[in-house]
């Protein structure tokens, strides 16, 4: 007979827990939330102290019934949810709804904790219980119940005062400001001219570049040389002083020591995913998911790294000597320090998950695994391993030379190179800024040498704005502000483009007409709440909570007194004509009244104010609207060979033919996606993401209309392992949640990835 139900969130672990554990034990799993806040106004009851009106989440009923079933014979019920604020939240409300069923009585009910599913991990946490911690459940429900707050209050005012549909969110809406300001700056960027001045130099036999940094005794800034007159005649000064030759005159080494990097922390890995291996935030953090709920190797399922989802650095000291023993084995003696190495965490909350992300077992090698893992789970589980290791070894030592040479007196040109002598750490990994910082090698040389001159050149240059955010610099910026957790940086991310407030362009944040008014609309009538200060304080009161240094009620009536005021005090005095439009330094060449930026179904333009007398409109040319038509790749035009264009017009984008207006060939759908996987049909095309005529996405191979293979789910690259059918696809349905299934109608093959909500 069972004698203890274990609970934990994801079915994907279930099984294997249950072996660790043995037949005394019967592994169940929430399938993620079981209660929700009830969804109507009244969910939480601010004249009553913030109650907080739950209901059960209709699809996940049925788990907690099979719960309580198999509950009911049992004597213990351990809680084995996720490590973290939101795992520490499932298992309360768990208990909350057995404790209503009555289901708890004379049960023995303990909260365990593992940071990795390995058998070691899971039999120490069952050996050793706690309770659930109500500090991190009241920081979970204060969270909530602010979200529910200030999305409640403030969507509907933005239905009325912008556009109806829209939402806006506490952590949301600082995120969309910083991508509007970056906006911002970028249009009021005024481009300024430099020039610069190099010569070409040989010695030993070998040449290389050096910089012009002073000339006629005065230092060279960026803006000494500001046009070609002034660069040009500088240039033959030089080449005349020169007469053919430079002369060394200091040369100053330098040795540079690196340290490597700490282990993994969610917003580390997301970053360093990203620009390395150009994953979104969602994306690491699914293929992270499933190699901490485990992998299938030789039949048995494994948990490959730690949980995913945390502040902290440290390592375990089982941890750091296994290890260190995997460097002596893989990269030698002299690559170890002497001493393991630890690193401070600069998170208040680290304690709230244990250690750092890092492999469970380090002696897994990712050579090792590779048949075992898709290319994605390799590639991450690699770039994870290689950090880990990376982290407990010696440092690098490079050597820098500077080498000054001058064309005549108080003329000086400046060369930099440099050598790693002790590769260390960067022997296992190597950063995405690692990729960007090799210095060449300069030839060896000492004052006194004359250097052959193949000639000096100069070289216009233009400042350039400060870049849009791509997702590696924009969750950097949500770490340093403070907006959010690492735990939330992907959703918020996602939610952003969900709502169309920004898209992306070439890796790169855009916001939308639309994300520009609703934050103009938040910056000028909420300022405080979208204030980055504001949110980061927030933030570190609810930490406070978690940490039970503060409780969560006050900070809730702190919160809400003045926001609810400014709301009711929104509404009655702003216009949707205040919201929607911008008065321009302008006037309509049709009346002579101001013209106005306005925001219309289709996003922005120009419109005379004096409408409806006056109908003069024209193209606002925002940072939407100037995305240069896109080439297709691997297509052309069926009607004449021509290439293709992702083109946009008043109902959206579009694909159009480059012949245009020669050739009005198009097709009413979004810029189609590559998604790497070779088609399976015709195995020369790859198969690509479109939109139908209805908007609803599908898989079909580029070679279309040579191959007619289409699928309506998002195919990989993992052949079915039922039917050898070379790929299979991601379906997600509300009943079942994510499963990898094989597209062959005649094979029953499902895998689950990700349970339902």
């Amino acid at each position: 007979m069972v004698k203890s139900v274990v609970v934990v969130e994801s079915p994907a672990k279930s099984k294997t827990i249950n072996r660790y554990l043995g037949k005394d034990y019967k592994v169940l799993a929430t399938y993620g939330h079981v209660r929700d806040l009830i969804a109507k106004e009244g969910a939480v009851d601010y004249r009553h102290r913030f109650q907080m009106n739950y209901q059960p989440i209709e699809r996940n009923t049925k788990h907690v019934q099979a719960i309580a079933k198999a509950l009911k014979p049992a004597t213990e019920l351990l809680l084995a949810t996720d490590p973290d604020r939101e795992g520490e939240a499932i298992a309360w409300h768990l208990c909350e709804e057995l404790k209503n069923q009555g289901l708890l009585k004379d049960k023995t009910v303990k909260r365990v904790v593992f940071n990795e599913i390995t058998e070691k991990a899971v039999k120490h946490a069952v050996a050793n219980p706690g309770e659930i911690q109500m500090d991190l459940v009241d920081a979970q429900q204060a969270r909530r119940a602010l979200d529910y707050l200030v999305g409640f209050n403030l969507s509907p005012l933005l239905w009325r005062k912008v556009r109806p549909g829209l939402s806006a969110g506490r952590v949301q809406s600082p995120a969309l400001r910083l991508i509007a300001e970056r906006e911002l700056e970028i249009q009021k960027f005024v481009a300024r001219e430099y020039w610069t001045i190099s010569a070409e130099v040989e010695a030993q036999e070998r040449t290389f570049t050096a910089k012009l940094v002073r000339y006629e005794n005065e230092a060279l800034e960026q803006f000494s040389l500001t046009n070609g007159a002034q660069a040009s005649a500088a240039t033959q000064s030089l080449i005349s002083q020169a007469g053919g030759s430079l002369t060394v005159v200091d040369v100053k080494p330098k040795k540079r020591r690196r340290n490597p990097l700490p282990p993994f922390t969610t917003s580390t890995l997301q970053q360093e995913s990203s620009r390395k291996l150009g994953f979104t935030a969602q994306r690491t953090m699914r293929i992270a998911q499933q190699l901490y709920e485990g992998i299938d190797i030789n039949g048995e399922s494994i948990g490959l790294i730690t949980y995913m989802r945390t502040d902290s650095v440290s390592l375990a000291t089982e941890a750091v000597d296994e290890i260190r023993e995997v460097i002596l084995t893989e990269y030698g003696e002299e690559n170890l320090p002497k001493e393991p190495r630890t690193f401070k965490n600069r998170s208040k909350n680290a304690q709230e998950a244990h250690e750092a992300i890092r492999p469970s077992s380090s002696s897994r090698l990712p050579k090792l695994l590779k048949s075992s893992l898709s290319t994605d789970q390799e590639k991450l589980y690699r770039l994870i391993w290689q950090r880990t290791v990376a982290c407990q070894m010696i440092p690098s030592v490079s050597h820098l030379v500077t080498v000054e040479m001058n064309a005549g007196p108080g003329d000086i040109f400046r060369a930099t190179g440099s050598v790693i002598v002790t590769p260390g750490f960067l022997a296992a990994y190597k950063s995405a800024s690692d990729d960007d910082d090799d210095h060449k090698q300069l030839p060896p040389m000492k004052p006194g040498d004359q250097l052959k001159l193949h000639g000096i050149l100069d070289e216009q240059h233009f400042t350039e704005p400060p870049p849009r955010f791509n997702e590696a610099s924009l969750i950097k910026s949500l770490e340093e502000y403070g907006i959010g957790r690492p735990s939330t940086y992907a959703s918020i991310i996602s939610t952003l483009q969900q709502r169309e407030y920004a898209l992306l362009d070439n890796k790169r944040f855009i916001p939308t007409d639309v994300g520009m008014v609703v934050n103009r609309f938040l910056t000028n009538y909420f300022n405080q709440y979208v204030d980055y200060d504001f949110t980061a304080k927030l933030e570190d009161d609810l930490d406070a909570v978690a940490r039970g240094e503060a409780e969560w009620v006050p900070l809730l009536e702190g919160f809400w007194e003045p926001f609810y005021s400014k709301v009711v005090d929104i509404e009655k005095t702003v216009t949707r004509k205040d919201v929607t439009q911008e008065l321009l330094d302008e006037k309509c060449p049709e009346c002579e009244s101001p013209l106005a930026l306005r925001l219309g179904k289709r996003g922005n333009f120009i419109g005379c104010t004096n409408y409806p007398d006056c109908s003069f409109t024209k193209n606002a040319n925002t940072a939407e609207q100037q995305i240069e038509p896109e080439t297709v790749e691997g297509r052309t035009c069926p009607k004449c060979d021509s290439p293709l264009l992702i083109r946009a017009g008043k109902y959206g984008k579009f694909i159009g033919c480059s012949g245009y207006p020669d050739c009005k060939y198009l097709e009413p759908l979004d810029k189609p996606k590559d998604t790497g996987v070779s088609c399976p049909k015709c195995k020369k095309g790859s198969l690509l993401e479109r939109k139908s005529r209805r908007g609803k996405v599908f898989f079909s191979c580029s070679g279309y209309p040579g191959c007619d293979y289409a699928t309506w789910n998002r195919p990989v690259s993992e052949a079915c392992p039922e039917c050898n059918f070379p790929i299979t696809t991601i379906k997600t349905t509300k009943r079942k949640g994510t499963e990898r299934v094989c597209p062959e109608k005649e094979c029953s093959f499902s895998e689950l990835r990700e349970p339902a909500d």
